[in-house]
């Protein structure tokens, strides 16, 4: 039944946002950064961790999921040090999938290398 529920809440979200590529004019790039925003705006309401709850990888695995995760990292950081954590705790709670990101496509620039057209 996990699997299920993932699968149906990330179709959901790919769905959606399939759904404003093809019927507006807005550019993938604002739609991507739409998700995280939106993530952002559910993780700091409290409705986005209970859905990643229920739906596991469906809702933590997208962009939202990663704007849920940027909002919690503030939260946490400002009640720890104050104003000073709205920007420190984004990115100390997304450090990993950030380094992750960084070293493989490092790693996939170098075994394949770009060539000139």
């Amino acid at each position: 039944m996990d699997y299920l529920r993932a699968f149906l809440v990330g179709g959901l979200i790919c769905l959606i946002c399939q759904i404003l590529i093809d019927k507006t004019a807005l550019t993938p790039a604002r739609i991507l950064t739409g998700c995280v925003v939106t993530g952002v705006i559910l993780g700091a309401v409290g409705l986005y961790p209970a859905l990643a709850d229920w739906a596991g990888a469906g809702a933590t695995v997208p962009l939202t999921g990663f704007g849920s995760l940027l909002a919690e990292g503030t939260r946490k950081a400002v009640e720890e040090d104050g104003i000073l954590g709205a920007l420190t705790g984004p990115l100390s709670t997304a450090a990993g999938g950030i380094t992750a990101a960084v070293l493989f496509g490092a790693l996939a620039a170098v075994v394949f290398p770009s060539k000139e057209k």
